[in-house]
């Protein structure tokens, strides 16, 4: 399952919850220069959320996505 972690820079205080609870914290998340975190790798995430649900500022959304289906595939229906 493929995911993506938007995160919004506006809403995000740099409070590091969502890196305290995930349980792929190192793999997954990075502070930039303004001390705010963002998902620097999904590739790990496997959907628990736990980053979205202690968010205080709501600044977390995670999204399943769909893999894109080759043109191969398509033509074969």
């Amino acid at each position: 399952m493929a995911v993506e972690i938007i995160v919004d820079r506006n809403k995000c205080i740099g409070c590091g919850r969502c890196y305290d609870v995930c349980p792929k914290a190192p793999l997954i998340w990075k502070k930039d220069e303004d001390g705010k975190y963002y998902a620097y790798d999904v590739e790990y995430c496997h959907n628990c959320k736990f980053c979205a649900g202690r968010c205080p500022t709501k600044a977390i959304l995670i999204k399943v996505v769909k893999p894109k289906k080759r043109k191969e595939e398509k033509r074969m229906k």
